[in-house]
């Protein structure tokens, strides 16, 4: 089995390493190739790799280059974790769009669409590389904005899942708060990438949120940094993300009186990297918990294995996959069903079939399918409908361009939403972004 990891070259890897040999059981990987351009960052990180393979006794060959045709060739799956523009072009994302006092964030709102502008057409080409040289590859998408870069591979006819880690960390974190197994815990988490809420926490079935809420509702709110009243109110847990929307005034307070966490992560950066060139390193070290992507090589695993395994053979074992509740419908086994990002299809009857969203759903060689979904109230279906708007209005201005796209994008934004914001905000954006923009 051969898998490729296209930003092979991110401080995030070594992350994926450990996954990728603490459970070589469930996939049993044969070849690993990281793929990136940054020659020196790929060394440095492709030769920790293989320490850690080594040191945890994984038989698989680890390659690197900066050829993404060589790499994915013949593979069967592919991960894709880039950044265009790197940290720099994050920084710029979080810094400018306080300036008009709107939220500067990597995922969301102006900062968001810069983000998404930049990376979707470079995605969708080497989409098409995949396509040429492992024409039954699936593409595993981590890259933010996750549901737009989703969405624009999938309109393309590519055989892609989406992958976020905010449910696994979510069934982690509640799983150690009740002092259970994390594959005990299914969640029932509903929206959009980035646009979330927890209604129910499952343990073996029974829905314990009300107890958790309950017993560690301050622990929880503290690790959202949401009023305890909101969430005792709402009776649901939102994704940390609902911050942006939620306490925006706050947030844009907050963010203008501190170092942004793109330099923050530049920081973290230059202190892994220099760690990864020590030879004696054999593990991935403690700091990299500050660096983000918690679980991330759990749940890519768990949809990994499960794409790459025909239905009925088992799917992740170990708790590797995060456990989640089928709602309506017949069970499936717990290690076949993943929070993923998928096609609609019906699943939200509000929404149009080619939104991309977030649910549990069904994993196999076949595909991801949504499972059904509890009617989503009104509170949460607005803002989804909302957001679901602008995703479509942001694809449109990734793929054809043009300052008429982007400002119609921004003022259907709910965090941007104002004629004379979206009128600064696309002059902004356009500006700090034109070397990426074809058109621009």
């Amino acid at each position: 089995m051969k898998l490729a990891v296209v930003g092979g070259g991110s401080t995030y890897t070594p992350e994926l390493i450990d996954g990728f040999a603490r459970l070589r059981d469930v996939l049993p990987l044969t070849e690993l190739v990281l793929i990136d351009p940054a020659a020196g960052r790929l060394e440095l990180v492709g030769g920790l790799a293989r320490r850690i393979f080594a040191a945890q006794g994984h038989p698989g060959r680890i390659t690197w280059t900066d050829d993404l045709d060589t790499g994915v060739d013949g593979a069967d799956a592919v991960l894709l974790q880039l950044r265009v523009g790197g940290q720099a072009a994050r920084e710029q994302d979080e810094t400018w769009p306080l300036e008009c006092g709107c939220v500067g964030q990597e995922t969301t709102g102006a900062g968001g669409l810069a983000k998404a502008l930049r990376t979707v057409p470079v995605v969708l080409d080497i989409a098409e590389r995949v396509r040429r040289r492992s024409p039954d590859a699936w593409i595993v998408d981590f890259t933010n904005p996750v549901g737009i870069v989703t969405r624009a591979l999938l309109t393309h006819g590519h055989r892609a899942v989406g992958l976020c880690n905010v449910a696994i960390g979510f069934q982690r974190r509640f799983a150690a708060l009740l002092g259970v197994a994390p594959e005990r815990v299914e969640l029932e988490h509903v929206g959009l990438n980035h646009l979330t809420w927890e209604r129910a926490v499952r343990v073996d079935g029974e829905d314990v949120l009300p107890e958790l809420l309950a017993g560690h509702g301050r622990a929880v709110a503290e690790d959202l940094r949401m009023p305890l009243p909101l969430l005792e109110r709402l009776g649901v847990i939102p994704s940390y993300y609902l911050r942006y929307y939620y306490q925006h005034d706050e947030v844009v307070r907050e963010s203008r009186g501190r170092p942004s966490r793109a330099a923050d992560v530049a920081a973290i950066e230059r202190r892994l990297l220099e760690m990864y060139a020590d030879p004696a390193l054999s593990e991935k070290p403690e700091l990299l918990g500050q660096r983000g992507g918690a679980f991330y090589s759990e749940a890519a695993v768990a949809l990994t294995s499960s794409l790459l395994r025909p239905r009925g053979n088992g799917g992740a074992e170990g708790g590797a996959a995060p456990s989640t509740s089928t709602q309506a419908g017949d069970r499936t086994a717990v290690q076949d069903v993943q929070v993923v990002n998928v096609l609609n299809n019906g699943t939200l009857p509000f929404l149009p079939d080619d939104a991309v969203i977030e649910v549990p759903a069904t994993v196999s060689a076949s595909g991801a399918a949504p499972l059904p979904v509890r009617p989503l109230e009104p509170l949460y279906a607005g803002l989804v409908a909302a957001v679901t708007a602008y995703e479509h209005l942001a694809l449109d201005a990734a793929l054809k361009g043009g300052r008429e796209r982007v400002f119609d994008a921004l003022l259907a934004h709910p965090l941007v939403g104002q004629i004379a914001y979206a009128e600064r905000l696309t002059d902004d954006l356009i500006a700090h972004n034109r070397e990426y923009l074809t058109w621009a």
